[in-house]
């Protein structure tokens, strides 16, 4: 039987304490991988609707699944392409992304060195 849009809203919103549970769980891994808050939440919050939809009950219980998708999640968050938006990152590259005014400076230094 297909979950009504009402219901799923419904359990999603009954089910939202989870995302603020996850995070607050996950704080330090957060602050590490300098994640924001609100970006981290409207993920997690994406995550939730997705695993309400996809919830089967032969699964068990609702609420672990919710809780093991979110975790996923966040998870997922933390990984290099995501925060960076580099496909096919090594997870070794770390903090190894430099700002596009650094970039253009290199630029201009390459440039001059070739005009020489």
């Amino acid at each position: 039987m297909k979950m009504t849009t009402e219901r799923r809203n419904r359990i999603v919103e009954q089910n939202l304490w989870c995302v603020d549970a996850i995070i607050r769980q996950n704080e330090p891994l957060l602050r590490a991988a300098h994640l924001e808050y609100d970006d981290v939440y409207q993920e997690l919050s994406m995550r939730l609707i997705c695993a309400v939809s996809q919830y089967v009950p032969q699964k068990g219980n609702m609420r672990k699944y919710i809780c093991s998708q979110l975790r996923r999640e966040l998870w997922a968050c933390t990984a290099v392409n995501r925060r960076y938006g580099l496909h096919d990152a090594p997870n070794s590259l770390g903090n190894a992304v430099i700002s596009l005014d650094e970039m253009l400076e290199m630029f201009y230094e390459c440039e001059m060195a070739v005009a020489l």
